[in-house]
């Protein structure tokens, strides 16, 4: 139960459906902001008393798990440290993978409980054979499938997404007013729920000590200097304030982080599209398709953003380089993807269904050398 609308509709619908139903709030910071600035931030005192009064409501009862500890640890730290090694994170995949699927379902499941419910608009579909898939949901506006990309087949047994069937976000509203849940037309929240203000260069310049260094064109030549290389990422273009202009006058946006090199490398648009993945920290929702363990290249749907449009693309699985730990998804794309940064995670699909994610190790541009 965040406190937001969708987790209260998705608590009512498992009430209806006759499931003994209690709710979790999630404390995930020991400071939490008392207040919402708008739709900014999640987690605040506010959330939680909005998550208590729709439990009042269903007649539900109602805890608060602390869980800011391995919170700090396995997101915030990993944020930090991701962003340290001149890669671009995805605190959301974290948090559902470490903290809502993993922290939060072990402790349900020591308890006896036999599913953590959530207000992801999202679908589990049973096969033939009774194995659980992930799959869009009816709403591709509000899918959330590719965040919870990370849910392992064990972890899909015990999922349930309410929602997964809504054709909208209005018609989620409509029935908590109905239901008359004071949440019905709460703002939803966005931005990283840590870093309320949106600030996440600032953010960062308070945790990764910053050294002034290199903006270099591609060619490797000096066109400007850098406060610090961490709080730039792949894609950027504002904030740059090159002292050199480009040959062409067109902006230049950011092609690569060298955090050893402490250098920012910036060039034209185009130079942006990559046509080939490399993956690591691969995982599988629900069983993984045949041609995985074969290794034999299979075709699919890439997406690289929350809500990036998917793209064609060929799979295929290796075996683990230069000693490194598990295997490595390669990915080659047949329309060529715009600022994809190491860090981010690629998630694939066949039609509806979420095959599985990787962590981007590495990606290729066919114009230039890869990152």
């Amino acid at each position: 139960m965040s406190g937001g609308v969708d987790s209260a509709v998705a608590a009512a619908r498992a009430v209806e459906a006759g499931h003994d139903v209690v709710g979790v709030h999630l404390a995930l910071s020991r400071m939490p902001g008392t207040l919402r600035t708008g739709s900014r931030g999640c987690c605040t005192i506010e959330d939680s008393r909005d998550a208590w009064r729709a439990c009042d409501v269903l007649g539900i009862p109602y805890y608060v798990w602390d869980f800011s500890e391995r919170f700090k640890e396995d997101v915030v730290q990993d944020f930090i440290d991701e962003y340290a090694a001149g890669r671009t994170p995805n605190p959301c995949m974290r948090c559902n993978e470490r903290i809502k699927f993993a922290a939060l379902l072990e402790k349900a499941i020591a308890l006896g409980f036999d599913a953590v419910c959530t207000g992801h608009y999202a679908k589990v579909i049973e096969d033939a054979d009774g194995n659980r898939e992930l799959h869009r949901a009816a709403d591709w506006a509000k899918d959330q499938s590719y965040v919870l990309g990370v849910l392992t087949h064990e972890q899909l047994k015990h999922s349930m997404f309410p929602l997964a069937d809504t054709p909208s976000k209005a018609e989620v509203r409509a029935e908590a007013e109905r239901r008359g849940l004071s949440v019905a037309n709460k703002p939803d929240s966005h931005d990283i729920c840590f870093i309320p203000d949106g600030d996440t260069a600032g953010w960062l310049a308070e945790k990764i000590e910053m050294t002034t260094g290199d903006i270099v064109d591609e060619s490797g030549a000096k066109v400007g200097e850098h406060p610090g290389a961490n709080a730039f990422t792949v894609g950027q273009r504002r904030g740059l304030k090159l002292g050199t202009p480009a040959a062409d006058g067109k902006p230049r946006f950011v092609l690569e982080i060298r955090p050893k090199e402490n250098k920012v490398v910036v060039g034209p648009e185009a130079l942006l599209a990559i046509d080939e993945i490399r993956g690591i920290k691969v995982s599988w929702a629900g069983l993984p398709i045949s041609e995985v363990d074969s290794g034999a290249e299979f075709n699919c749907h890439a997406q690289v953003r929350a809500h990036g449009d998917p793209v064609p693309a060929t799979a295929w699985v290796e075996p683990a380089r230069d000693g490194a730990a598990g295997s490595q998804l390669m990915v080659r794309l047949e329309a060529p993807l715009r600022g994809v940064a190491p860090g981010q995670t690629v998630v694939l699909y066949q039609g509806s269904r979420v095959l599985g994610q990787a962590t981007i190790d590495a990606a290729r541009s066919l114009q230039r050398a890869a990152l």
